[in-house]
């Protein structure tokens, strides 16, 4: 049994996040263990209920691990937890474009058979505020929206027009939250700014927003709703592999506030594979951990610390050596960006041939993925999904016969990335739960060079 409840919202900025970390803050101050999840493929919200639960977030993508994964994923991410916190992406019903309802919140919530919060920002209307939580509430006979909880509402008495506008729905408001500029986070081009960026502002904005949920919503009809939940049965997903891996690979993972975009998953299976983790932050450390086999370059904000990096040329060197060395290096946006010669004209590892800058043109969304040059842990042909969100733009554009990726959405086609030896660097983003295959031969890629470099 694990107590579960989803906080959707009636679009992108509604205040999701300022409800679900706070709703996290608040139950983890009653004592409970609280694991928080994310819908689709968002890192930076994660963060922040990271820091709120005191556990890793983790993220529900229908898209990008399937929907027969969504439950597994819940079962292992909630184990030793006492209730689940599930945030919704954009709008409730809104999903992977052109596919109808998946990777939306209501998908993911009538996957995990759970009941939906619907949080309604309340600011600039009254009455209208009931055609609104209606509409959602009826669009999709099959999903139970359990109570609405409006934000920026603007004093007692717009409070008591919105109860009185809801009313004869008969679904409970279970909160109405004042205008409070004390929990406001600051955005970014790619939304919010990661919660360990600005962790001890962020720290005092969580305590603000737990008191904020605390004295606004009712928490013990929250919690009874989780609690509510039906049973969740079968199998938990697992990162470990049927048999014992072998002797184990030392990985340096890139981390810190430049190469903060990791799904939790996506590291406890290259754990469960035999690989010996350790974090390195190319901001500050001017060497690469010793005895490093193979590098994980996450995505993250090396656009926003272009001269920090540029300035660690010590590390820029270790990397550019490493990668000649023909040691296996996995990076994904922001490592990209980095094993390139520049970024907005600050030097970086210069490891491949090209250079990159910020533009204003968002690349966003889901990709279907062939391998289009082989690595030693993906054949050329093989196929995935992923996903892409970024600013940036490199020259060349891709690897041209050394693409990493032919990419497809809404029937076009491009090819993305760069394969170099043993370097596979690209836009694309993927949550390694229904690829498991990858990090278990990246692990042996990385044994296997051992002998050589002896």
């Amino acid at each position: 049994m694990i107590p579960r409840l989803v906080i959707a919202g009636t679009s992108s900025g509604a205040g999701k996040t300022t409800v679900a970390s706070g709703l996290i803050g608040a139950l983890r101050a009653r004592g409970l263990r609280v694991q928080g999840f994310k819908v689709g493929p968002d890192y930076i919200d994660p963060s922040y209920h990271a820091l709120a639960s005191g556990r890793p977030g983790r993220n529900l993508d229908a898209f990008l691990s399937g929907p027969d994964l969504i439950a597994p994923l819940v079962r292992h991410g909630a184990q030793g937890a006492d209730v689940a916190v599930v945030e919704g992406v954009m709008g409730l019903f809104d999903g992977a474009s052109g596919r109808g309802e998946l990777a939306s919140t209501a998908h993911v919530a009538k996957l995990l058979h759970a009941p939906v919060v619907l949080v309604v920002d309340g600011s600039a209307m009254a009455r209208s505020a009931a055609a609104i939580v209606h509409g959602f509430a009826t669009f999709d006979p099959d999903l139970v929206v359990a109570g609405v909880i409006f934000n920026r509402v603007g004093s007692e008495g717009h409070e008591e027009l919105l109860r009185e506008a809801v009313a004869p729905l008969g679904i409970p408001v279970l909160g109405a939250l004042r205008r409070d500029e004390r929990v406001a986070a600051p955005e970014r081009h790619l939304g919010l700014v990661p919660a360990d960026e600005r962790r001890a502002r962020t720290g005092a904005a969580l305590e603000a927003l737990t008191s904020l949920i605390e004295s606004s919503t009712d928490l013990d009809a929250l919690l009874a709703l989780a609690r509510d939940a039906p049973p969740l049965p079968g199998p938990a997903w697992s990162p470990d592999p049927a048999a014992a891996p072998a002797a184990p690979a030392r990985i340096a993972v890139a981390q810190g506030p430049a190469f903060s975009f990791h799904y939790r998953e996506n590291l406890e299976l290259l754990e469960g594979a035999g690989a010996e983790l350790v974090a390195f932050d190319p901001l500050h450390d001017e060497a690469l951990p010793a005895a490093t086999d193979a590098l994980v370059l996450a995505g993250g904000f090396p656009e926003v610390f272009g001269e920090e990096l540029a300035a660690n040329a010590p590390l820029r060197a270790a990397v550019a050596a490493h990668v000649a060395a023909g040691r296996p290096v996995l990076a994904e946006c922001g490592g990209l960006l980095y094993l390139g010669e520049q970024l907005d004209g600050h030097a970086m590892c210069g490891a491949l041939p090209l250079r990159a800058a910020m533009g204003r043109r968002l690349t966003l969304g889901y990709r279907e993925a062939i391998a289009a040059t082989a690595t030693p842990w993906l054949a050329a042909g093989e196929r995935l999904r992923g996903h892409e969100f970024h600013y940036s733009q490199t020259e060349p554009a891709d690897g041209g016969e050394h693409a990493a990726w032919t990419l497809s959405a809404r029937g076009r086609e491009r090819r993305e990335g760069f394969v170099a030896g043993a370097v596979q660097a690209s836009y694309l983003h993927v949550h390694w739960a229904a690829f498991p295959q990858i990090p278990a031969r990246f692990v042996a890629a990385a044994r296997a060079r051992r002998p050589a470099l002896a």
